[in-house]
């Protein structure tokens, strides 16, 4: 049996060995984490709330179970639970809820500027009086630029006063899905109940109901019976109501029944601010001087600055060198140069089929051959790292998959490139010829 000093330093070096395995995944609040359990090959992490499980447990669980095992030299599984204490202080397990929230999106990290300030104010006030200040509440703007966010920040403020409001926060795609598989079960009064019943319907890029009447019928229905209960409706998109294409006139006028309000791209002042709040929930540590050079040089959106700080995280941290001016200048030249011309789909599919010699339509048939899964989740993943669509956007392209395949082959092409040299190489190689400039 391990003494607890003994446990918990060895958790401590599993934690450092994450940081150097996953370095865009690391956040200042691993140090927080506490290990519950270490024995038998099975090692329980205990957090403080259910974000926190949700965001391990989707983007982090393999790297710990690498680390654990590197560290322990023994085969380990690996689960993250939610900790809380009783009034004696005593630790106990508390149940998952459901709700996958973003620990990093909360109203203390989102950075307001001139171009979302309405947008961040008219959130904080729907998060103090659900369904009475703005309903319903339509967001819209580029991709990158923090809708989700603030999505995730209301969601987040609501949950942290009462325990008991009920919330249902989903993309427009999960919402489409859950009902063809409520028809398909013959579920649909389950699938009303659901989604009709609750104190907030909170929905993301909601441009995905164009084309999809039956799903927008559905959606009028529960719009109406939230709305004339007094519960809230809050939604996001990439552009306006009204230029939403093949979106029904009576959705359009709903939409706008409340407040819509548009997030704009950062200026440069809060680009930096932007930076330095990223850095911080990361535990990086970085001057004025090098905040304003990313901010100069990636200004398209929030992704680029936040790839921008786990390249230079990642370079710090396998080279060992400090992050200075000069570290920066040289890990982001090639990365901020390709930013700097519009990357599409299109283009990564080119490059993709041309290497393995399938053709389009195969990436986008139903076909699970390794000759073709391959090559489809390659261009899913670097679509994902070269491109601003989001996961719905990418899977359209390729055959109309859910954003949960695509996130399952980011998730997969990922760790094989940090695990195998030769996949290492090959997407390089491809992310190359997909990012140089061509020549007149």
């Amino acid at each position: 049996m391990l003494a607890v000093r003994e446990v918990e330093d060895i958790f401590a070096d599993i934690v450092d060995c994450v940081k150097a395995i996953d370095p865009a995944n690391v956040r200042r609040w691993f140090e927080k984490l506490t290990v519950t359990h270490l024995s038998g090959g099975s090692l329980e992490v205990g957090c403080p709330d259910e974000a926190t499980v949700q965001f391990l447990r989707d983007n982090c669980k393999n790297s710990f179970t690498q680390a654990a095992q590197q560290i322990t030299g023994h085969l380990v599984a690996v689960d993250f639970n939610i900790i809380s204490r009783d009034k004696t202080g005593r630790r106990s397990l508390r149940p998952m809820l459901g709700l996958k929230l973003h620990p990093d999106y909360t109203f203390d990290n989102f950075v307001v500027g001139p171009s979302n300030r309405l947008g961040h104010a008219s959130c904080v006030a729907v998060s103090h009086s659900l369904g009475d200040t703005y309903n319903p509440l339509f967001i819209y703007g580029s991709s990158g630029l923090g809708k989700t966010h603030l999505l995730h920040a209301v969601c987040c403020e609501v949950r942290q006063k009462s325990d008991q409001a009920v919330i249902q926060f989903l993309s427009c795609e999960e919402f489409v899905n859950r009902f063809i598989r409520a028809i398909e079960t013959g579920n649909l009064a389950g699938f009303q109940s659901q989604f009709r019943t609750v104190d907030a319907l909170v929905i993301d890029d909601v441009q995905f109901f164009r084309e999809r009447e039956q799903s927008q019928e559905e959606f009028f229905h529960t719009f109406n019976a939230l709305y004339n209960n007094g519960k809230q409706i809050i939604l996001s998109a990439d552009s306006p109501p009204g230029k939403i294409s093949s979106l029904e006139e009576r959705l359009i006028s709903r939409f706008s029944w409340g407040l819509v309000t548009r997030i704009d791209p950062p200026s440069y002042e809060t680009r930096v601010a932007i930076v330095q709040k990223k850095a911080h929930v990361r535990g990086i540590t970085i001057s004025d001087e090098i905040a304003e050079y990313i901010a100069r040089k990636a200004h398209a959106n929030i992704r680029e600055l936040e790839g921008a700080l786990t390249t230079l995280y990642a370079v710090s941290t396998t080279t060992g060198k400090p992050i200075t001016l000069e570290l920066a200048q040289v890990a982001l030249e090639g990365q901020i140069e390709s930013a700097a011309r519009y990357i599409s789909i299109t283009d990564i599919i080119e490059v993709v089929t041309g290497h393995f010699d399938v053709r389009l339509t195969d990436l986008q048939s139903k076909r699970r051959s390794q000759s073709i899964t391959m090559p489809r989740q390659i261009c899913m993943y670097l679509a994902r790292n070269l491109t601003k669509h989001s996961l719905e956007e990418i899977g359209g392209h390729l055959g109309g998959r859910d954003h949960t395949t695509v996130m399952h082959a980011c998730s997969k092409i990922g760790e094989a490139e940090q695990n195998d040299s030769q996949m290492h190489a090959l997407l390089a190689d491809l992310t190359k010829q997909i990012t140089k400039v061509p020549r007149d």
